[in-house]
């Protein structure tokens, strides 16, 4: 068997960054300008350095999406990012614009094609191979089989694929529908800047026959995909690189997402994988953010059950809530004063603290409790109006005013 295939998690900043950190082999996320996630945080040109160093320190690749059509008066800009590139040592650009790949070459910076170019074939896959891309980042659209057969006529170029996360309703995400809507190209969705007017409900009326085919509902809201169950089928196909989508995400998702395949791929390549592990990854994936979930192509045609027509948005019957913040942190005791302002805590509960200002991630369970001289606790008293101050012990370094937030069930 080749190599291990690489997994790749999306970054929405770098409180998601320090959560997948041990989790990863590579992470993709855009800067300010230039990507198909403009209204995720993205991050700062002058951060490329420091993302890059951190990522390589903790021996992941990073990648970076340059991935929308490049307009001429644009690539005196896209020639600063890639000069940021080269000097970062960036280990890949995601690209599709032909200009921008010969833009890339002549920097000696490696390339991989984005979805958006909608490679269906072995053909066309074959012409960027030609180009000198690394990886071809294949059509949403393309069944496993044809992933195999695109794949096993190519030389040199690697195979990436989305396991999970958000799908478009148009073709591999190229799609005219949210500038339409709002009548400006400033709402593009191949600019990066989609509304996702196909999240609504709609009335769609058919004037021949005179009468509505939809009636206020989520015709187009598209269930997310989930491949965590068919991890060996899609290994064995002999796919280079498992991509997540959600660089719109936040770090809780990244993480839990994050983790679910990163056990997956390890539990295939050591023999250990069981139904019960299948059943466990999907529980804590419906957990987090999700709108159903769906295997998309992959087996054939999506069909009308993969269309979310009920519900907007999230359907986890999980919410992130906030329960307090840090107030102080004790380095050489491990440990923070935080203020419980809802609810309660327990020992073994789960908790997420978050930085507002700060890169702070920190999942962990309670493993102590204390209030004011009241050690080994375990559990605090109810707070519903007066905030209390309560000792903790911490994993890692936290920061005052970091958030503090549980998972609890929607009532």
């Amino acid at each position: 068997m080749n190599k291990k295939v690489e997994l790749m998690a999306p970054l929405k900043n770098f409180k998601s960054l320090n959560a997948i950190l041990d989790k990863t082999n590579a992470v993709y996320f855009g800067i300010e300008s230039l990507n198909m996630r403009m209204y995720s945080d993205n991050f700062k040109l002058e951060d490329l350095n420091k993302i890059v160093k951190l990522c390589h320190d903790n021996n992941i690749r990073a990648y970076l999406t340059t991935n929308v059509i490049i307009y001429e008066n644009e690539f005196e800009m896209l020639e600063k990012i890639l000069n940021k590139a080269v000097e970062a040592e960036i280990d890949a650009l995601i690209i599709h614009d032909i200009g921008a790949i010969e833009l890339a070459k002549q920097k000696g910076l490696k390339f991989h094609i984005s979805t958006q170019a909608n490679i269906s074939n072995s053909r066309t896959a074959q012409f960027y191979e030609d180009l000198g891309a690394e990886r071809l980042i294949l059509a949403r659209e393309l069944s496993l089989e044809q992933i195999k057969d695109v794949k096993s006529k190519l030389n040199t170029s690697q195979i990436e694929v989305f396991v999970h996360g958000a799908q478009c309703t148009s073709i591999s995400g190229r799609c005219y529908f949210s500038a339409e809507v709002c009548g400006s190209q400033d709402y593009s969705a191949n600019r990066g800047r989609c509304i996702q007017p196909c999240r609504r409900t709609w009335n769609v009326f058919d004037n021949q026959n005179n009468k509505f085919l939809y009636d206020g509902v989520f015709f187009i809201n598209s269930k997310d995909l989930c491949m965590i169950e068919y991890i060996p089928k899609l290994i064995e196909a002999n796919i280079d690189a498992f991509k997540i989508e959600g660089r719109m995400r936040d770090p809780i998702y990244i993480e839990e997402a994050t983790s679910c395949y990163r056990e997956a791929i390890d539990a295939y390549y050591n023999n250990s994988i069981t139904q019960k592990k299948v059943d466990d990854w999907l529980n804590r994936l419906r957990k987090v953010y999700n709108r159903g979930f769906s295997t998309g192509f992959y087996f054939g045609l999506p069909k009308g059950s993969e269309i979310e027509r009920e519900r907007e948005g999230n359907v986890s019957d999980f919410r992130k809530k906030e329960i307090g913040k840090v107030l102080s942190y004790y380095p050489e005791k491990k440990a923070a004063k935080i203020l419980l302002t809802s609810g309660k805590l327990k020992l073994n509960d789960e908790i997420y603290i978050i930085g507002t200002h700060t890169s702070t991630y920190l999942r962990q369970k309670i493993n102590s409790l204390q209030i004011k001289q009241k050690k080994n606790l375990t559990e605090t008293p109810l707070v519903k109006s007066k905030s209390i101050s309560v000792g903790i012990l911490v994993d890692k370094p936290v920061k005052k005013n970091d958030k503090i937030f549980k998972l609890e069930v929607i009532k």
